[in-house]
């Protein structure tokens, strides 16, 4: 079996980059580190995390420490890296940056041991579906009304059936404004839905809830700090409206944890804090076993494909953001997303517009 011969990390920049904030980040700048691997027969496989500007120096430590443990390894036996891994990096923690490294290699491994078989990804697992709906995913809370509005009915115009935007403003009428605005903007054949990146206690997240209950908001998105199940129970059952939580998990456990407790409706995995395609898979699964639907966070070139493989698939996120950087972005007709029919992942990142690490 072909093994990993050399890893190269780079840098990119979206064409699309702006500062912007929620309730609980200023951004800068929207980047992405790279990580591509070369096996011994010349295929290649890339991965990419959404970095931003966040701990560059201890993301790129963690990618140098995962390289001399993956180099040399059988691409094919991705489970088994997984394991080994763990072990090593045991010791300062299996959560965290480790979690964001080994995430990279299994997602570039999955892409290259793909390639090397001829398939898309999304035909290694059995196929439940063709397509997985898109919504449009922004509504920063930097943004102007007007450039709210913009962004919102420009997706509607490309065909997005939905758009989710940040709530979490330091006075909440400014959020149950610029819902009522977006919900006007759209008209009714356009699902809403809104998110709080962590940044409300669970008063204010009740009476925004209760506030906009006329709008119609499909799901409340991380309106709690992630680890507060109590909240999270009583939101679900007094607040009338869906919860989505998960992209800040590592592990199971707050799935788990929600799932007893019945106070989770989305589950929103994130493939590179979970740590590789394994993870994301066995999660999904755990969520299926209770009728819960899946909803991952972010990357839409990897979960678009993850999701056709599933039964209990409810959508995507998509933004734009790196769309420019790769030779062949997600399609989208109608609201609905189809994977790309090539090998692996299905996408390329274009050398030209990325810098290395050295």
């Amino acid at each position: 079996m072909p093994t990993i011969r050399n890893i190269s990390f780079f840098r990119g920049v979206s064409t699309l980059s702006k500062p912007i904030a929620d309730s609980t980040h200023s951004i800068p700048e929207i980047a992405f580190i790279i990580t591509r691997i070369e096996l011994d027969n010349g295929i290649t496989g890339d991965a990419y995390l959404l970095a931003f500007h966040y701990s560059q120096q201890a993301i790129a430590g963690a990618l140098r420490d995962i390289e001399p443990i993956a180099r040399g390894w059988d691409v094919s036996k991705t489970g088994e890296f997984i394991a080994h891994y763990e072990k090593e990096s045991e010791y300062f923690g299996n959560v965290g940056l480790h979690k964001w490294a080994l995430g990279s290699i299994n997602v570039a491994m999955w892409d290259a041991w793909a390639k090397t078989l001829k398939v898309p990804i999304w035909k290694m697992f059995g196929v439940c579906r063709s397509s997985v709906p898109l919504y449009g995913s922004g509504g920063w809370l930097s943004y102007s009304i007007d450039e709210l509005l913009d962004e919102v009915t420009g997706y509607a115009r490309r065909g997005f059936r939905a758009v989710k935007i940040k709530v979490g403003s330091a006075e909440l009428a400014n959020d149950i404004e610029r819902l009522h605005r977006v919900r006007e903007a759209v008209g009714p054949g356009v699902n809403v839905m809104m998110d709080a990146n962590q940044g409300m206690t669970t008063p204010t997240a009740l009476a925004l809830a209760r506030a906009v209950a006329d709008l119609r908001i499909t799901w409340f998105e991380e309106p709690l700090k992630h680890t507060d199940f109590d909240g999270y129970e009583l939101l679900r059952r007094q607040a009338g409206i869906s919860l989505a939580m998960g992209e800040r998990e590592f592990d199971t456990v707050a799935l788990r944890e929600l799932i007893r407790r019945q106070a989770i409706d989305l589950w929103q995995p994130d493939l590179l804090r979970l740590g590789s395609v394994e993870a994301w898979r066995d999660s999904a699964a755990i969520a299926a076993a209770h009728h819960v639907p899946v909803l991952p966070h972010y990357y839409k070139e990897y979960d678009v494909p993850l999701l056709m493989t599933i039964p209990n698939a409810f959508g995507s996120e998509s933004f734009d953001w790196v769309d420019d950087l790769i030779t062949h972005p997600i399609r989208m007709k109608d609201g609905l997303a189809v994977a790309n029919d090539g090998a692996g992942w299905g996408f390329s990142f274009k050398d030209e517009k990325l810098t290395e690490l050295k």
